[in-house]
């Protein structure tokens, strides 16, 4: 049995490995460390926000962090819980409850998976931009305007899941707004814009969570202040380690939730292989796309069972480890054990983060995910970018993240299909056809500059693929055809594929000309394009002779399928009329006799 397929599923860790040693270990020791104390906030903001416990945030950071680093086909991606599941995830958890989200997870693991296997990673690269775009800015909105309740202090009830309704609660209860509340978040977003430009190694958001941390407890003790929420006064902080849970799987559950999950699985995949090609621009290393894919869905898989979220390569953790040294997937494995430690030691200070600092971090994390000046850049392209970008971004805010990815991608595979059939040609040419500047007649050692055709020849050229978009217009072209040839010619050197449409198409029209008697010819068909034409009828209809490697050979073949057409219509009028086959005879012993 052939195992070397296995070679394209082999972790970026064992190939690390190989030529690791002291010098790198380090180098992985102190990025660890560093991006696991940045991750805890940030895992901490995420299960929270995805309407969720904050512990179950940093259990997806150690779980999904240690299992991405593991088998994941980067060196240097970082994975965990991200921005961009926070909307997906808090409405799963709002209508189906957190049993509904580990299921949705678990199918979204095993959709991973089997992209993977059957080597998807790169087509998934492929997604739209303007999709891409539009979701992540609708997903940036919604993560702001989530935050308004905890930045303003807002005593507002349990806030509805429809974007228009939450608004309605905020208009009713901005009054109730909490100035101490305010502070705290506005100093937040400074100080994390602040930082960068004091120390680009030290990250705003660890900063700015240490020092309002402080602040918030001695405002407390000694200033008398306590309209400041924390944490701790929302949530109780577990600090143990986590157990294995049951997840009770059903047909009814898998149906019902199986949308959610391909949302889960789709964001995903685009968010953990953008991460890992911005890495690679680094880096100068080339990630495995699909190794990548099956590393993100084992750990979708596993991590609901402990507790955890959806988790996904992140880019600003990632890039964090590849500017303090990290280059071997070490480095994510020490990110994971670190937020361990930190969860069973540290775990009970984590009570005293102030809620308002966590919506400043999430709103700096929106801001940044919001792309704005490429949105206002997409708005300026065609109409058909425009349309997908919008339709995309509104569905986004307004409905349903799930919604939103569904119909942006059937928008833009109707603009796809839309583009490549205005760019496909379809020329008719019935006299003569200029060589001198084709490619074919030099591979064929012809010198011929201009190709003339025979009488009652057509030539019909198709330039793109014969798919289902271009078949209906090859068939509007031939119905236009007014006088009927002896012979058609339909070129196809130019046509890299053909689907099963106009595989059917082609057919029928080979049926067709079959009944009018007349030739059908196929010139320069490519190699894969002929292999689908041996699956169907066309073969055994024109005659695997009229299936011709280059157009020298079909107008050669053209004339000769021309007179034998003449031969025969001159012996059906000569049973008509005697004297023209007398004439005949006579016409061709004086054409022999002139030879002789």
């Amino acid at each position: 049995m052939n195992f070397n397929f296995l070679k394209d599923f082999r972790p970026e860790l064992i190939r690390s490995l190989r030529s690791y040693n002291k010098e790198k270990f380090t180098a992985d020791l102190m990025a660890g460390i560093i991006v696991g104390i940045v991750a805890l906030p940030l895992a901490i903001a995420f299960g929270i926000s995805s309407g969720v416990t904050p512990e179950r945030g940093i259990i997806t950071a150690v779980v999904g962090g240690f299992l991405i680093s593991l088998l994941g086909g980067s060196t240097v991606q970082i994975g965990g819980p991200t921005g961009a599941f926070i909307v997906i995830v808090h409405g799963i958890v709002e209508q189906y409850g957190f049993e509904g989200l580990a299921i949705a997870t678990v199918l979204a693991g095993i959709m991973l998976i089997l992209m993977g296997a059957l080597k998807l990673g790169t087509v998934i690269k492929f997604v739209p931009y303007p999709i891409v775009v539009g979701f992540t800015s609708g997903i940036a909105v919604t993560i702001f305007f989530t935050q308004i309740n905890d930045f303003f202090g807002l005593a507002t009830p349990k806030l509805p899941a429809d974007f228009l309704e939450k608004w309605a609660v905020y208009s009713q209860y901005f009054h109730t707004i909490d100035p101490w509340t305010t502070l705290v978040a506005v100093a937040s977003v400074l100080i994390i814009f602040v930082t960068p430009k004091i120390s680009q190694k030290i990250p705003g958001a660890l900063v700015a969570i240490v020092l309002m941390t402080v602040v918030v407890y001695l405002m407390k003790t000694y200033g008398g202040i306590h309209s400041i929420e924390t944490i701790g006064d929302r949530f109780a902080i577990n600090a143990d380690l986590p157990e294995a849970k049951h997840i009770a799987f059903n047909l009814e559950s898998v149906r019902l939730l199986f949308p959610s999950a391909f949302t889960i699985a789709m964001l995903g995949a685009i968010e953990s292989l953008l991460s890992a090609t911005v890495a690679d621009g680094v880096t100068g290393h080339r990630h495995n796309s699909n190794m990548e894919l099956v590393a993100q869905g084992v750990a979708n898989i596993v991590t609901p069972f402990f507790g955890g979220i959806p988790a996904t390569g992140a880019i600003a953790r990632t890039m964090t480890n590849i500017n303090n040294g990290g280059r071997t997937p070490v480095a994510g494995v020490v990110h994971a054990v670190v937020l361990l430690f930190i969860l069973l030691f540290l775990g009970d200070l984590t009570g005293y983060i102030p809620m308002a600092c966590l919506a400043g971090v999430l709103v700096v994390v929106a801001y940044n995910m919001s792309e704005w000046r490429t949105f206002l850049s997409l708005t300026k392209q065609s109409k058909s970018t425009l349309a997908v970008l919008l339709t995309t971004f509104l569905l986004t805010v307004i409905f349903d993240l799930t919604i939103a990815i569904e119909v942006g991608l059937l928008l833009a595979v109707f603009a796809f299909i839309k583009r490549v059939t205005e760019s496909t040609e379809i020329s008719l040419i019935t006299d003569k056809i200029d060589m001198s500047k084709e490619i074919e007649s030099h591979a064929d050692n012809s010198n011929d500059e201009v190709l003339y055709l025979p009488k009652g020849v057509e030539v019909y050229e198709i330039v793109g693929p014969f798919f289902f978009g271009i078949a209906n217009k090859f068939d509007e072209k031939m119905r236009t055809i007014g006088d009927r040839p002896a012979v058609r010619i339909i070129r196809m050197r130019k046509v890299p594929f053909i689907d099963a449409t106009g595989l059917n198409n082609l057919e029928t029209l080979c049926r067709n000309s079959r009944k009018e008697k007349i030739a059908v010819i196929l010139s320069g068909v490519k190699e894969n394009v002929h292999e689908s034409l041996k699956k169907s009828a066309i073969p055994q209809l024109i005659g695997e002779e009229n299936i011709c490697s280059n157009i020298h050979l079909a107008v050669e073949r053209a004339k000769v399928l021309t007179e034998m057409k003449g031969k025969k219509d001159l012996r059906k009028d000569a049973k008509k009329d005697p004297t023209k086959e007398k004439k005949s005879r006579r016409n061709e012993e004086h054409e022999l006799n002139e030879k002789n």
